[in-house]
């Protein structure tokens, strides 16, 4: 299946596609505050988009904090394409364009284990493959319930 995806971008403006993928995915997206912020947000930021065909199956918007360093702001790929390499095509394409920009670090924020989430477990697996290390466990920057891992690559 991952061979018929195409990525795009950077692209701006894609507020709609994170909402709409958002959207799929209540496991790790059901705060929807949060979901109103990640696509405004993602409006402005640097996106990138999966597609297959005609249909946008994912997207990953970044945001960067310096010259040399950004973040994977927000990645989303719909559920029924999951664990068929979109995240990590996206991934690759969002790092390929950063090392261009010169950035040398990227980092991530996820929930981290203290939460004992088996959605957020496949998530930090993910970014470990990639080769995203644990930087630092914040308890308390998103809420008590919410602890913050705090993962970082160097690229």
């Amino acid at each position: 299946m991952s061979e018929s995806v195409v990525v795009e971008g950077p692209l701006f403006g894609m507020g709609h596609v994170c909402e709409k993928i958002l959207s799929d995915l209540p496991d790790w997206f059901g705060i929807e505050d949060a979901n109103k912020d990640y696509a405004k947000k993602s409006e402005t930021l640097p996106t990138f988009i999966a597609k297959i065909e005609s249909e946008t199956v994912g997207f990953m918007s970044l945001l960067i904090h310096s010259p040399q360093s950004a973040e994977l702001y927000v990645l989303g790929v719909l559920r029924k394409y999951h664990r068929q390499g979109i995240g990590k095509k996206l991934l690759l394409a969002s790092e390929s364009y950063l090392k261009e920009q010169g950035v040398k670090f990227v980092q991530v924020k996820t929930l981290a284990a203290l939460a004992e989430d088996p959605n957020y477990e496949k998530t930090r697996v993910f970014y470990e493959g990639e080769g995203y290390v644990t930087l630092e466990v914040f308890p308390e920057l998103w809420d008590p319930k919410n602890p913050c891992l705090q993962m970082i690559k160097d690229i």
